[in-house]
């Protein structure tokens, strides 16, 4: 059983404790005051047993009916609450009217036991209402939240059926009906209270601040570069937020899931009972470039490209790209590949753009191979030193490695440059290198050469 649940059985116990100990004495004194205290709590007591199975029931899961949960069930259930309490207002105003308009007051008995069980009452009403508006912050139950409310307008009507008992023992016999009033009008706004927050609900209305604090958040994150939309509803203990911001279209999808991710974790720092979805929109932004663009477009048709180059030929912009296709896919179908790529560059770049493809076979996913013999890497390591040795800059070749695979041969290798060089300066030498190493054994079918400053 959860703190929700204990909370809800207390004040069933206190509710029924209550009622019973004021409908007696106010029978057995006449007071009208007492009576509507125990109309009062008889209500209570009625709303606490529905409270009780509210919490139960929107303490369950969502499920296909469901797909929200089952928060509201407590919203429903203080709405419920709140009509009684409107009707107790009613009853207790239509007699108390009654006995003032009365020309012959109505005997009251304002006996020990009657100011014995309103004390005991404000004393109960004290710490029960202090309990369950400690619990429903902490559960952010609207249902025990109304009780605690209940407990607490109790505690004060009963602060004045005490007073009215006071007045009658002092041989005011009109101030019961006046209590029953006061009475009546703390009921009346504790009514008021609970049935506006509790329509606030039902109707979705926003909670106050929290569409500010969640845009704030989010304006804040890095990648976050417009607010499209915010709205919160509660239901229950839990604050549903949606959310749409805009974030660059460039970025590829992983680094947009981890905007998501971040953006959640921080919307749920500030509001621990918030359930938070987050739609995103790409957006164009000013500063992107060709290249930007041009790999963004590639990217979204799952396209891999390489080698984008850039240039403005006489004030017309031209583009070019390297496009790996499947190295056994049929040359018409990748020319309608590279054909279709173009058109979208177009769309996007202008109708007046110059773009051209060079298709290449896409390397395979997994090339299965082996180690060639010593004889064969020290034969391509006394190449690539000579080759090293022709150009100046490059030095001390080493973690030469040959593999034999169906496609060719593979060599990989390390190489030492110096560091001041610029990295296409860089480019090119290695690239040299490769290439005589190429020149050397055409059966190679690739050479990958890594680059490290020297000390």
């Amino acid at each position: 059983m959860n703190d929700k649940e204990k909370a809800a059985l207390g004040s069933i116990a206190a509710s029924a404790v209550l009622t019973a100990a004021k409908a007696i004495v106010g029978l057995l004194t006449g007071s009208l005051a007492i009576l509507s205290e125990a109309g009062h709590s008889l209500i209570d007591l009625s709303a606490t047993v529905l409270t009780y199975f509210a919490v139960r029931i929107s303490g369950k899961p969502a499920d296909a009916e469901h797909q929200y949960g089952h928060g509201k069930v407590e919203s429903v259930t203080a709405l419920a609450e709140t009509a009684l309490l409107f009707l107790l207002t009613g009853v207790v105003v239509w007699e108390a009217g009654q006995r003032l308009l009365c020309a012959q007051p109505h005997a009251v008995e304002a006996s020990v036991a009657a100011f014995v069980v309103i004390a005991g009452s404000i004393v109960i009403d004290f710490f029960r209402s202090r309990t369950l508006r400690r619990v429903a912050r902490q559960t952010s139950s609207e249902a025990l939240e109304a009780d605690a409310l209940h407990f607490s307008s109790d505690m004060w009507s009963s602060v004045a059926v005490l007073i009215g008992l006071g007045g009658v023992a002092l041989g005011y016999p009109l101030s019961d009906a006046i209590a029953a009033v006061v009475v009546a009008v703390f009921i009346c706004i504790a009514g008021w209270r609970l049935g506006r927050r509790t329509i606030d609900t039902l109707t979705d209305t926003a909670p106050a601040g929290v569409s500010e604090q969640v845009t704030a958040i989010a304006r804040n994150m890095p990648g976050v570069v417009a607010i499209e939309q915010v709205r919160a509803r509660p239901a229950g203990a839990v604050l549903f937020v949606d959310l749409g911001v805009g974030v660059s279209r460039t970025l590829p999808l992983d680094r947009v899931s981890a905007i998501k991710d971040r953006l959640t974790r921080a919307i749920r720092a500030a509001l621990p009972q918030a359930e938070v979805t987050i739609t995103t929109e790409p957006r164009a932004l000013d500063d992107e470039t060709v290249r930007e663009r041009v790999m963004m477009i590639a990217r979204n048709r799952g396209l891999a490209i390489h080698h984008v180059a850039v240039q403005t030929i006489s004030g017309q912009l031209s583009v070019s790209v390297d496009l790996e296709v499947e190295g056994t896919m049929a040359l018409a179908a990748a020319h309608e590949v590279a054909s279709n790529l173009e058109e979208a560059l177009r769309d996007e770049l202008g109708p007046d753009v110059e773009v051209e493809t060079h298709i290449e076979p896409l390397p395979a996913d997994v090339l299965a191979g082996r180690d060639a013999a010593a004889e064969r890497i020290a034969e391509v390591r006394a190449v690539l030193n000579a080759q090293a040795a022709a150009h100046a800059g490059l030095y001390e070749i080493h973690d030469v490695r040959v593999r034999e695979t169906a496609d060719g041969e593979i060599v990989n290798f390390h190489c030492r440059v110096d560091p001041a060089l610029s990295v296409r300066s860089v480019h090119d030498l290695v690239d040299a290198v490769e290439g005589g190493l190429r020149r050397h054994f055409p059966g190679i079918a690739r050479v990958i050469g890594h680059a490290e400053p020297r000390r």
